[in-house]
């Protein structure tokens, strides 16, 4: 099956990329309009946080077969959570037109960042089943992380109403200021599948479905999104800043690999405490809590993925 079955809802955030998104999705739902049918397609804005949320969740109800979130990975993590609210059997697909400042679900599907190519890509485009992850409650499409990574995400947010600054330049800029000025440790203890235990104290510590954040960090260069299982990263602290800074670039490429105190892991369940609480973000959003309870779902989602992506 492909996006030519069935109705197709088209949920975008007008704010994305400062305000850029309505004219986008203006853009997009006239050209999916045009290959589809003028009545194949509806388009709605998202008016509040968490609105996104509410629309996916009645899309079997409002017959659509296929919601397309257009924006960055804010709306991805909401349309997502809507979608996770339906019965499998009555989930629609979910599709991205990725208009955002990191867009790295979009790298997983294989998305293109032009509006009118990712349009097209949906034409033949192929359906897949991913894995979506969940922390107390709240699923993730891409990435959950805590410590200095997630401070940075957040702290793009602010960084990008105040500079205009987008992807991996932002990020950058992001991490630089937080590595020079809050190189925090923390003390961790995770069960592992509820058989195996890790603790140490870490800089940095995420569990990903795919492989990046960031706007192109690829953080778990091994994880695949249909696997069922959450690759992990985690950085021994103490480091110096310089030992840091480095280690934190030569992630871009994923060339932090192979240093002696960068860890990887696996597991399909996580039981995750830490000695106070740490920043936290989940596909990018804050998430506060003083224990996460993390799972997959594996191939819970049936998504839209460009015929070339890997």
């Amino acid at each position: 099956m492909t996006m030519r079955d069935g109705r197709v809802l088209l949920v975008a955030n007008p704010a994305a990329q400062r305000g850029n998104g309505a004219q986008a999705a203006t853009i997009a739902c006239d050209l999916l309009r045009e290959w589809l049918g003028e009545d194949a397609v509806e388009l709605t804005l998202t008016e509040r946080p968490r609105h996104a949320i509410e629309l996916a969740s009645r899309a079997s109800r409002d017959r659509f077969a296929s919601v397309v979130a257009l924006g960055g990975d804010g709306i991805v993590h909401e349309v997502v959570n809507g979608l996770m609210k339906l019965p499998a059997d009555a989930r629609p697909r979910f599709g991205l037109v990725p208009v955002g400042s990191g867009n790295d679900y979009a790298r997983t599907l294989g998305m293109s960042e032009s509006v009118p190519d990712a349009v097209v890509q949906f034409l033949d485009a192929r359906e897949q089943l991913v894995d979506v992850g969940c922390c107390n409650g709240e699923y993730f499409a891409e990435t959950l992380s805590f410590g200095l990574d997630a401070a940075i995400a957040l702290d793009t947010v602010e960084r990008r109403k105040r500079t205009g600054q987008q992807g991996t330049v932002l990020y950058l800029m992001s991490g630089l200021d937080q590595l020079l000025h809050h190189l925090d440790a923390f003390s961790f203890e995770a069960l592992l599948d509820g058989e195996r235990r890790i603790a140490g104290s870490v800089h940095m510590l995420c569990v990903q479905v795919g492989i990046t954040y960031g706007g192109g960090f690829r953080i778990c260069p091994e994880a695949r999104i249909d696997d069922g299982m959450f690759d992990m990263c985690y950085a021994d602290a103490p480091m110096s800043v310089p030992e840091a800074t480095f280690k934190f670039l030569r992630a871009k490429d994923a060339h932090h690999t192979k240093f002696r105190n960068i860890h990887f892991d696996r597991a399909s369940t996580i039981e995750l405490t830490f000695d106070r609480r740490p920043p936290c973000q989940i596909d990018g959003e804050a998430h506060i809590a003083d224990s996460y309870a993390i799972s997959t779902s594996p191939k819970a989602l049936r998504v839209l993925m460009a015929a070339s992506a890997g």
